[in-house]
């Protein structure tokens, strides 16, 4: 039986407007009701988490910073900073970089350069990191990094940052978390490498544990668990990886897959 579910959000759990799904609440109580633990996994701060689900603040297992941080009742269960120094010489690289938004994610906060402090930015910055703050220079930051992002409005990640980060690979992991974001983080670390850890801690098993994505930053989450959902809108080798495919996120995609479960008995 289905004793823990992690979901993606942005293009997965959350709608074309960056809303739950209706009907996501009774479906939570039906989790419960049934010992399930749920677990949303995102690229996104801790804190921002948090605040998109204030009624499961002590119910849920939050997967945040694309797994590099992991807490539950607000303590952490597990966390993979890097140095100071690889961050500062990362967002030097960064800063040099047109129209790209470079964020210092911290284990207390998330850090933007003086710089950088506009309108257009602060409002993406907010939808990701509710907790952030601006410094005039990253060496100032009193916090330890889990990682480092950089963001194109215009959606072509690919082509503004991450040809410009790959110099970085081998020494740290350079991931595409989205056609706006690119993460820079410890090598090895990921949300599958993250729900290893949950696994565990709460001594259960891959075929005890469903998972939903959609981007190449869940490849790994797909991978650490038996029942792994692509999302109808997914990325191809995300649809490659998973062993099943449920709706869009527009059709709710998350919630008919877990519907899906329990009909089938698994939960």
């Amino acid at each position: 039986m289905i004793k823990l579910i992690m979901s993606d959000m942005d293009g997965t759990l959350l709608d074309e407007n960056g809303c739950l799904p209706e009907g996501f609440d009774a479906m939570m109580a039906k989790l419960k009701e049934r010992g399930v633990t749920f677990a949303p996994a995102s690229g996104r701060q801790y804190y921002s988490l948090v605040a998109s689900f204030p009624a499961y603040a002590d119910d849920f297992i939050f997967i945040a910073e694309n797994g590099t941080m992991v807490k539950q009742h607000g303590k952490e269960l597990f966390s993979s900073p890097i140095s100071r120094a690889f961050a500062y010489e990362v967002l030097a690289e960064g800063l040099k970089l047109q129209d790209i938004f470079c964020v210092y994610c911290g284990k207390k906060d998330a850090y933007i350069h003086t710089s950088q402090n506009k309108k257009e930015y602060q409002d993406e910055l907010l939808k990701y990191y509710t907790h952030n703050d601006v410094v005039e220079d990253f060496h100032q930051v009193d916090d330890e990094p889990i990682k480092i992002s950089f963001f194109d409005k215009n959606g072509r990640a690919s082509q503004s940052i991450y040809p410009y980060m790959k110099q970085f690979e081998g020494r740290m992991q350079v991931v595409r978390s989205s056609d706006f974001w690119v993460d820079i983080m410890s090598f090895g670390i990921n949300k599958g490498v993250a729900i290893q850890q949950i696994q565990h801690k709460l001594g259960i098993t891959p075929m005890e544990c469903a998972a939903f994505g959609d981007y190449l930053n869940d490849a790994e989450m797909m991978s650490s668990v038996y029942y792994s959902f692509a999302m109808g809108n997914a990325h191809h080798k995300i649809k490659e990886i998973a062993r099943y495919e449920t709706k869009t996120n527009e059709e709710h995609g998350v919630l008919a897959g877990i519907q899906r479960l329990m009909d089938e008995g698994l939960i």
